[in-house]
């Protein structure tokens, strides 16, 4: 790729940012892996994951004035954990945009999840040390801007067996009961079948997972489907 094809790519994404940097520098650092040597994103990666870990909370703090300090703490955890981070990388169409080393282009690392997240990350805190905290904050709330809009206090950051509890308990209905069915498939790759009765509704969900839990969470999430019609 030619040096102009490389600044129109770069051009590309500042408009999907909607950030004018001053230093494109910058942002190339920030978009380039370790895979490609020493200078890499790691240092602004570990910069950005403090920016944003601020930035929301202080969106959090007062967007939601009557919400306990654990509420809050949960609540951001979910909004910049790194799955929710990959998902933003993804919208922006990151992994176009990715600077790796031979081996981890080879491994199809512009897919992986923890590179896509590190990058954001490294972005948030290039755009802070390109125009400062307003520039940050801005692209911070552009990024999240539609999480916190729909998002629920009451719900984020809580699995489906925690929420599906809650549910029950404010109603004084009886606890949900999950069952083991079966277990199926060697011991490297067993599957689980779960099955979640709710008394009060005397109707059972079943799910399939690789581990129990995971499907205990499934048959609860089932189980909510139906009684938050």
């Amino acid at each position: 790729m030619s040096a102009i094809e490389k600044a129109a790519k770069l051009n590309r994404l500042i408009k999907i940012l909607g950030y004018d940097y001053k230093n494109v520098a910058l942002l190339k650092h920030a978009l380039t892996h370790r895979s490609m040597g020493a200078h890499n994103n790691e240092r602004l990666e570990f910069l950005g994951d403090s920016l944003v870990n601020f930035l929301i909370a202080d969106v959090l703090y007062h967007q939601f004035s009557g919400i306990s300090e654990g509420d809050l703490s949960r609540i951001r955890a979910h909004l910049v954990k790194g799955e929710t981070l990959a998902v933003i990388g993804k919208e922006l169409n990151l992994p176009d945009f990715l600077m790796l080393g031979p081996g981890e282009l080879k491994s199809g690392g512009f897919r992986r999840e923890s590179i896509i997240a590190d990058a954001v990350e490294a972005i948030i805190a290039s755009v802070y040390e390109d125009g400062g905290m307003e520039a940050c904050r801005t692209l911070v709330n552009h990024l999240f801007s539609s999480r916190l809009k729909s998002l629920d206090p009451s719900k984020v950051g809580k699995d489906p067996k925690t929420r599906l509890q809650e549910y029950l308990q404010s109603r004084q209905a009886p606890l949900p009961a999950y069952t083991v069915i079966s277990v199926n498939g060697p011991a490297h790759a067993q599957e689980f079948m779960v099955s979640c009765f709710v008394e009060s509704i005397n109707q059972k969900f079943e799910a399939v997972a690789t581990n129990r839990r995971k499907a205990e969470q499934l048959s609860a999430e089932q189980a909510l489907s139906v009684l938050e019609k």
